[in-house]
């Protein structure tokens, strides 16, 4: 649709933006004197900021109303090519056959399973004789606007289901216990838990962890089922270091409740016999500064997964009354990250990642020892493949997924001994597509300081590289985390509009091993920045596009991305969408009692301490870096129950590019008010929000 020279899209209604109101309060460090003009809009009890945030939905939806039909077709599309009743692959554990199920019209799964009738699963493509629905979703989530379950834990017996579940969005859980011989609630209820849990061998006993005020996981507790938490519960341990999360679990063989405490650069792991909840944990290896280590249960040994003597990870066993005393199996080298283990009574598979592709490998038992790693090899250039649901410790076959920009997602089994592979599901596409119209392609684009920086690519196969072709190039870039290649249901939407989807693995991920990381953390930062405007360039150097046909996308730390790079290189982008953007970082990592603060200074630094690290993340926060320039056109999408980037952080960053920006700077801020970090929780909402945005994308690329 074309747009008036406001950038008001022709044919609707002219609209008003808001304007927050002014109300500076200084912040000094350092020497630094910063005046925060928008900071009064943290305080979401406040009336006049829930008004500012209303307004500025209003203003979205009248500024996209043009686009309600290409939302509406979009929706219908995600719909139309997803086989909304189906199931996922069944996965043995015990005498079940587990799995999850989805219906037509509910917006959340089924979590159900089915008794062991032979080596087979059952077939996934028809009703499953005998199911039990352990737990249905919709009928937890009853009429909540939000629904979200943090675990889904049999005991080992297979007598009890224990679930937690988050009505809000601040991903703050009640834990509840079934009794799935009977159907019946216990009365055991756990409030304000974490993440996981773990069963006792016996199935007496459950761990469970806790946040403190800043929601960082920091207790492991105890509770045996008939007593009342708030009296008979224990504290298992504490961890005091406010740098350190903890996590429970319980290992393959069920031999061990693992407790895992960690920080961003340092690991500890504790042992605990699940024969006998009461016993004290045993501690692995004692934590020393800079060494990460992940501990398997191999039965008869432990295996170690750990950078004290490589960057890019070694391989150790431990006799399991020595756990400190390694010894090496595999060593680390600069080709491949070794990014864990998984240890079965007769084999090990390694999972790795090696030229920006990930990458399994069977380490077959031979005697006391293990043979060496045989890779399993695949055909497309580009892939992703990824360890499945593996939970029978004595299993001969091993699951895993497979998937690429043009492969839906695929369930594999491996047979061990032989290699033989077989395909047991790929992700139904229906409404007549053919996967084979697509293609993928991989490019390498030049940093400023001469690094390469792959780029993953796919589009229609008749997209022409005549340089016009609309472009998203997507976007993380933090945490070691790798945006791996993967198929998507809704890309379609944009790809068979002509647009070219790119993924640009810039530094700061870990698609090329533990250094690409260090280099695009604290005081390499900018690395992950300049790497990303690289991308953009190459694009159009290598004739696919021009500037003002490329959409930047990216989310959470992707979107602290966005955000740098629309202050960095404005004109090398048409478009920026920024989702649960962490676009205030500087104020956030300042603040030690937010959620999450003191966790991250190994990622980003101290700012509080080191002036060093205060002016440099100065220089980069896209907040305090807002000028009087162009901007590209702009969408914010945020949460108001986000617990990990508050809504504050965008709805600042909103305020301040409006008040700033010159010309005709078009920015939209859109506050999801019932949902949590990963937006609305029910699919259908969920592909409603995505249709939204995907609509706004097709619209700045001049496609709506």
């Amino acid at each position: 649709m074309a747009e008036t020279s406001s950038g008001t899209p022709a044919g609707t209604p002219s609209a008003v933006p808001p304007v927050a109101a002014r109300k500076p309060v200084e912040r000094t460090h350092h020497g630094d004197t910063f005046v925060d003009d928008y900071e009064w809009l943290r305080d979401k009890t406040n009336d006049e900021v829930l008004e500012y945030l209303r307004a500025e939905n209003t203003y979205t939806e009248a500024r996209t109303a043009h686009l309600e039909s290409l939302r509406e077709a979009i929706f219908k599309e995600i719909s139309d090519r997803t086989l909304q009743t189906d199931l996922s692959v069944p996965a043995r554990r015990g005498g079940y056959w587990y799995y999850s199920r989805t219906i037509e019209g509910k917006q959340y799964a089924l979590h159900c399973r089915v008794k062991v009738d032979g080596d087979e699963p059952p077939a996934t493509d028809g009703e499953i004789a005998g199911e039990e629905v352990m737990l249905d979703g919709n009928e937890v989530a009853g009429d909540s606007e939000f629904f979200s379950l943090g675990t889904v834990d049999v005991s080992p017996d297979g007598r009890l289901l224990a679930y937690s579940v988050d009505l809000k969005g601040d991903e703050r859980f009640t834990l509840r216990i079934k009794n799935l011989d009977t159907g019946e609630l216990l009365p055991d209820e756990l409030p304000e838990v974490h993440y996981g849990s773990a069963w006792s061998a016996d199935g007496s006993t459950i761990f469970y962890t806790k946040v403190d005020d800043a929601w960082r996981p920091y207790q492991v507790w105890r509770h045996t089922l008939g007593a009342p938490a708030d009296a008979g519960d224990v504290l298992v341990m504490e961890e005091a270091d406010e740098r350190f999360w903890v996590g429970v679990d319980l290992t393959r063989n069920e031999q061990a409740i693992m407790i895992a405490l960690g920080s961003k650069l340092t690991s500890e792991v504790w042992l605990l016999d699940a024969q006998d909840p009461t016993a004290e944990p045993v501690v692995v290896a004692p934590r020393r500064e800079g060494v990460e280590y992940d501990v398997e249960h191999a039965g008869d040994q432990l295996l170690i997964t750990h950078n004290a003597d490589a960057a890019n990870f070694s391989l150790a066993s431990a006799p399991l009354d020595s756990p400190g005393d390694w010894t090496t199996l595999l060593e680390g080298d600069e080709t491949s990250r070794l990014l864990g283990a998984d240890a079965f009574a007769d084999h090990v598979i390694l999972y790795r990642r090696r030229n920006a592709l990930t990458e399994l490998a069977i380490m077959r038992r031979t005697g006391d020892g293990f043979g060496d790693p045989e890779v399993l090899e695949f055909d497309e250039p580009i892939y992703t493949v990824s360890p499945g649901r593996n939970d029978e410790w004595h299993d001969t076959r091993y699951r895993f997924g497979y998937t690429s920009l043009v492969t839906p997602g695929s369930t594999y089994d491996v047979d061990v001994a032989t290699g033989e592979r077989r395909l047991l599901k790929q992700q139904p596409v229906l409404g007549g597509v053919d996967t084979s119209d697509y293609t993928q392609y991989r490019e390498w684009a030049t940093a400023p300081d001469g690094t390469q920086v792959p780029i993953s690519m796919v589009a229609r196969k008749d997209v022409a590289k005549d340089g016009n072709a609309p472009v998203v190039l997507y976007g993380y870039g933090s945490y070691e985390h790798s945006v791996d290649p993967w198929f998507s249901i809704p890309r379609l939407s944009l790809l068979d509009r002509g647009v070219v989807f790119a993924i640009a693995h810039i530094r700061g991920g870990g698609e090329l091993g533990r250094r690409w990381y260090d280099n695009g953390k604290t005081l390499t930062k900018r690395n992950t920045f300049t790497d990303f405007v690289a991308a953009a360039e190459h694009l159009v150097k290598a004739g696919w596009t021009k500037p003002e046909r490329i959409v930047a996308q990216g989310g959470s730390a992707g979107g602290l991305l966005m955000g740098a790079v629309a202050n960095l290189a404005p004109q090398a982008f048409g478009g920026i969408v920024a989702e649960v953007p962490f676009v205030d970082a500087l104020t956030t990592i300042l603040d030690p009692s937010l959620p999450l603060t003191v966790i991250e200074w190994e990622e980003w630094g101290n700012p509080l301490e080191d002036p060093e690290v205060y002016a440099y993340m100065k220089s980069y926060s896209p907040y305090e870096n807002v000028t009087a320039q162009h901007y590209p056109r702009i969408l914010a999408i945020t949460s108001l129950n986000d617990t990990r980037v508050f809504y504050v952080e965008p709805a600042k960053w909103v305020a301040k590019l409006r008040a700033t920006a010159t010309g005709d700077s078009d920015v939209l801020l859109k506050t999801e008010m019932e949902a949590g970090h990963g937006g609305r929780s029910g699919r259908y909402d969920a592909w409603r929000e995505i249709a939204f945005s995907l609509a706004w994308e097709l619209d700045t690329l001049g496609l709506s």
